[in-house]
């Protein structure tokens, strides 16, 4: 694989307690990960990305780091992780593992370090500590909210507050510190020369706050998400987090192989994440553009258009995603009516999805995000159609959002229920007994693995065909040219809502020989006289056109 191998791939991502329990305890583990990795290679993948396993108090569900050069007991220890890391290049595939540098774990060393010493010293140094308001500062020192509900602000019994713009156990670090820059360096290096080939660097947008920490009296999403309402928040996307990231750059580029590093950045407009991805930043930035636009083409091509304008102009390749351990997945976002706006998960007495129409919807959407240039990420489960747990009981959810917000959120558990490999083994094949930290519903044993491979159309297969096409006609490294009705010579709708001759209801574009089509309206679309169809999400109907919701990547 070359060097600049990231510009192209097709990374999975791995969420550790919820993938493959090797001892029956009911979490995930790094030995389960190492035995399933000849099955993430037989799909067609070219990475695995790491949801963290380091020692934490799990309050984050691992986002909050309490040892950045270990790994939780939960997982296992150093050995699993060198034994998983060399297995995975034993079968040709890379290992980016998560980076949590916001905000450590208040059970981190140096957080426990803060709180013994005084205010003002080296120790406090390294987190945000401030004053309160008010005559005998009981009140916080801005009006800043957590991400995950309340105030960003926590007291500590010597009167000071520090600042944690997650769980009260998550204190923000200060990146204006020398020492923590170095800490972090030092963590990078101590897992580069483990063999690690990048990293997913959480909040990459959030390190670096406003040097006054300006009042913001403005809601802002879960995540520190998109379309903020108001004026730029001084705690996201602040001009010094790219010095860091320079820095940071600097070291990768020393070791061999290309090593990565992958922003998660809500961040928009595209101008602004694009910035992420200049050539001496980071190399990969996730696309939430693309992830939160709405099911309609004029939305993608919009979406897609901006965002591959931005990333050329700095001389980046897209990053395409559409799930992760953060949002609904896609197979039930998109079985839900238009209009829904964000969702911070679905819970039993929400609406429901049309399960059927959602993973209609998501293999279509898939086919689509696997044809278009840059590189793509995969969330567990989803080769298998699995949908989010939209019915788990409430008493069974762990995410922090849930209760920090009054119950107002459901919360992100539906998408991290842990996945099924086997439809009539315990666990459904997780693990081998019938311990699941989150459970799983009964129709897991519909989408096991072992009911879907060999099997025409299913969901499984539908992905690993779909890999491997795109390497064989280098998807990944091409680039687009838009189509119109008559362009290649496919016949636009006619008759459906909201059809026309503009093909409003068709997104469609050539990468390299192959034709890419989605058709989002009522009416069938006609494919160019002597197309060889290579994959379908769904099949065509009975005179080989294309039905609504479906996605055709076809030879002309």
């Amino acid at each position: 694989m070359h060097n600049r191998w990231w510009r192209d791939a097709v990374i999975y991502q791995v969420y550790p307690r919820s993938f493959a329990d090797s001892d029956g305890d009911g979490m995930g583990d790094l030995p389960g990960i190492t035995g399933r990795l000849p099955r993430l290679k037989d799909l067609g993948i070219d990475a695995v990305w790491l949801s963290p396993f380091y020692p934490s108090p799990q309050n984050d569900a691992g986002y909050d780091v309490a040892d950045y050069r270990a790994v939780d007991p939960l997982f296992g220890d150093l050995g699993d992780a060198d034994k998983l890391i060399a297995e995975a290049h034993n079968l040709g595939l890379k290992v980016i593992v998560d980076l949590v540098p916001n905000h450590t774990s208040s059970a981190h060393e140096w957080f426990r370090q803060a709180l013994a010493a005084a205010p003002g010293s080296p120790e406090r140094d390294r987190y945000i500590f401030r004053e309160g308001r008010g005559p005998d500062g009981a009140l916080p020192p801005n009006s800043w909210t957590s991400m995950f509900g309340g105030s960003a602000w926590e007291r500590v019994p010597d009167g000071q507050w520090y600042l944690h713009l997650f769980d009260v156990s998550q204190p923000d670090l200060d990146w204006g510190n020398r020492e923590v820059r170095e800490e972090f360096l030092a963590i990078l290096r101590f897992w580069l020369d483990r063999g690690v080939d990048g990293f997913r660097v959480d909040v990459a947008h959030g390190l670096v706050k406003e040097e006054t920490l300006a009042e913001y009296d403005y809601p802002t999403a879960v995540l520190g998400g998109l379309e903020p309402v108001g004026p730029p928040p001084p705690m996201w996307d602040q001009d010094g987090v790219h010095e860091i990231y320079r820095e940071w750059r600097e070291l990768l580029d020393t070791y061999p192989g290309g090593r990565i590093l992958v922003a998660e950045a809500w961040v928009q407009p595209a101008e602004r994440l694009a910035r992420y991805v200049r050539p001496d930043e980071m190399h990969q930035a996730f696309n939430f553009l693309y992830l939160e636009a709405p099911w309609r083409a004029d939305a993608l091509r919009d979406t897609i258009n901006t965002t591959l304008q931005a990333n050329d102009e700095v001389g980046a390749t897209t990053t395409w995603v559409l799930s992760n351990h953060d949002v609904v997945r896609h197979a039930s976002r998109l079985g839900l009516p238009p209009g829904h706006g964000r969702l911070h998960g679905i819970g039993p007495e929400d609406p429901q999805p049309d399960t059927a129409l959602g993973l209609r919807r998501a293999r279509a959407a898939t086919l689509q995000m696997l044809a278009l240039p840059g590189s793509a990420y995969l969330y567990q489960g989803e080769e298998l159609g699995l949908p989010e747990h939209t019915t788990m009981p409430h008493e069974h959810r762990q995410d922090p959002a849930r209760a920090r917000s009054g119950h107002t959120v459901v919360g992100r558990d539906g998408c991290r229920v842990p996945i099924p490999w086997e439809a009539d083994a315990p666990s459904y094949g997780f693990g081998p007994s019938d311990a699941s930290w989150l459970p799983q519903p009964a129709i897991w044993a519909e989408y096991a693995l072992d009911r879907q491979q060999g099997v025409p159309g299913s969901t499984w297969e539908l992905y690993r065909a779909a890999l491997a096409a795109r390497k064989e006609h280098a998807l990944g490294s091409g680039s687009i040219a838009w189509q119109l009705p008559g362009d290649s010579g496919f016949s636009a709708p006619s008759g459906g809502p909201g059809a026309g001759d503009d093909g409003a209801d068709v997104l469609a574009f050539r990468n390299g020989d192959v034709l890419v089509l989605t058709n989002f309206g009522a009416a069938p679309v006609s494919l160019p006289e002597g197309a060889t169809v290579l994959l379908t999400s769904e099949p065509l109907d009975a005179d080989g056109r294309v039905p609504t919701d479906v996605t055709v990547w076809a030879s002309i």
